[in-house]
C-alpha cells in the first residue's frame, strides 16, 4: 500500500467507516461524503440524502473519467474540476463553497485513485 493510501486508511476511521454503511454508501462514496460534510451550511443546506446523492454521482463519475496520470495532466485535472463543479451546482451546493468543495473532493480523488490501482 502506497503511503498516500496508508494515510488515507488512518484518516478514515471507524466511525465514518460506521456513517457510510449506516447512510448506504460505499467505503469510496462516504470518503465523500465527509469531504462535502466539511462544509456546514452545505450540510444544512442540503441535507445527508442530497449529499449522499452527490457523492455516489461524484464517486461514479470520477472512476470513469480518471486515466492513470490524470494527477500530472493539467488538461485531465481541467476536465476533473469542471465536472465536479457541475455535479456541485447540480444538487445547489452552496456557491461560496464549491471551490473549496472542489479542491477537497480532487485531494480525496488523488487519494482514493491511488487505492484503485493498487
Amino acid at each position: 500500500m502506497s503511503s498516500r493510501g496508508a494515510a488515507f486508511r488512518a484518516s478514515f476511521n471507524a466511525s465514518a467507516y460506521q456513517r457510510g454503511e449506516k447512510l448506504g454508501l460505499t467505503e469510496e462514496e462516504a470518503a465523500f461524503y465527509d469531504a462535502l460534510g466539511t462544509n456546514d451550511s452545505a450540510v444544512q443546506a442540503l441535507g445527508d440524502e442530497n449529499l449522499c446523492f452527490i457523492a455516489q454521482e461524484l464517486t461514479r463519475a470520477i472512476r470513469e473519467n480518471v486515466t492513470i496520470d490524470w494527477t500530472e495532466r493539467e488538461a485531465v485535472r481541467a476536465r476533473l474540476r469542471v465536472m465536479v463543479k457541475r455535479i456541485l451546482r447540480k444538487y445547489g451546493y452552496p456557491p461560496d463553497k464549491q471551490e473549496a468543495a472542489t479542491r477537497t473532493v480532487l485531494e480525496q480523488a488523488e487519494v482514493l485513485c491511488a487505492e484503485w490501482a493498487e
